[in-house]
């Protein structure tokens, strides 16, 4: 699409270097989810994958470009998932893996995050302290900081989704993509905007990191003091504007879902469609329900971005009362 940093050829390629693994994921329309929701709903699921989310799409470009520049070692920061995805990537390429997150991050990442072999420094405070020691660490030592989202390399990674439901996928009304640091947002969009400019491209983000949604609303960085919600992987404080540049050309709408409407569609998704997924992947099903009449009668689409959850936590979000009626 014209203006954003993505190419369209350079995401065709990406599909030759992403392992076979990670691509042509399940999408199909999911329709005991529709009495509920009172609109069409297909699934993208970007969970059956041996990093149970959408990240390695990105990484397994990084990886591969990084290996034929003679990278011998990176660094980044994650939440949880992208430090998986770069692990499993770096180690079949023999890269030296260094993750840094916060110790208070998913206990389940982490733990995956060691068994691939990566290096794992734990700060405290929160990502966006994460992403400072992870800066500081490739300055000290003179290795590549992997930046996702500003990276354009995972960004276009994500896109290949966007290549997946455009040309294979019914047509469909709308999108409803996760909104964090924006590599899957902008790179989905990117590529929907370009083939079908027709289909509405939704972000959504938690109430309680609203920093990329507030950013995208008034057309500038505006930064958070502090995030506050279940869905970790979205909870940046601290957008970046190349990002945000891109998102400005490519989303119709970002909204806010509060943390009941989260919990509600993990729910759902576990009930009516025997998924289970992190917070962080219900936030297409929180939009729907927190604003029916606008789908209503529509065919959407949402992208289930992950399922790596803590177990114990995830059975006390979805072991409470139900709510709009999961």
């Amino acid at each position: 699409m014209q203006g954003t940093r993505l190419d369209t050829a350079r995401i065709r390629a990406a599909r030759r270097v992403i392992d076979p693994v990670f691509l042509d994921t399940p999408l199909y329309r999911c329709e005991a989810l529709e009495p509920v929701l009172g609109c069409a709903v297909s699934v993208k699921l970007e969970t059956a994958n041996p990093v149970r989310s959408f990240k390695a799409r990105g990484t397994e470009v990084v990886a591969s470009l990084l290996v034929e520049r003679g990278v011998p070692a990176v660094v980044c920061a994650s939440a949880g998932n992208l430090g998986q995805a770069l692990a499993w990537s770096g180690r079949v390429r023999g890269l030296d893996v260094t993750v840094v997150a916060s110790r208070f991050a998913t206990a389940a990442k982490l733990d995956r995050i060691r068994a691939l072999g990566a290096g794992l420094e734990l700060v405290d405070g929160d990502h966006e302290t994460a992403r400072e020691r992870a800066a500081a660490i490739a300055h000290r030592d003179g290795i590549r900081l992997v930046e996702d989202s500003l990276d354009i390399e995972t960004c276009e990674g994500a896109a290949t989704i966007g290549l997946e439901l455009v040309g294979t996928a019914p047509s469909f009304d709308a999108v409803l993509i996760a909104l964090g640091g924006g590599a899957l947002a902008t790179g989905v969009g990117h590529v929907v905007k370009a083939a079908a400019p027709g289909v509405e491209v939704i972000c959504v983000q938690p109430l309680g990191a609203p920093a990329m949604t507030r950013s995208w609303r008034e057309r500038h960085v505006v930064t958070t003091d502090s995030a506050d919600t279940i869905a970790d992987g979205v909870a940046g404080r601290h957008p970046v504007p190349a990002v945000l540049d891109d998102l400005l050309l490519v989303a119709d709408d970002a909204v806010l879902v509060r943390e009941e409407s989260i919990v509600a569609g993990m729910r759902m998704l576990l009930h009516h469609a025997g998924l289970v997924v992190e917070p962080s992947a219900a936030l297409g099903i929180a939009a729907v329900l927190e604003d029916r009449d606008r789908f209503t009668g529509r065919h959407v689409v949402t992208i289930v971005c992950g399922s790596n959850v803590d177990v114990d936590a995830y059975h006390r979000w979805v072991g409470a009362a139900p709510v709009h009626g999961s």
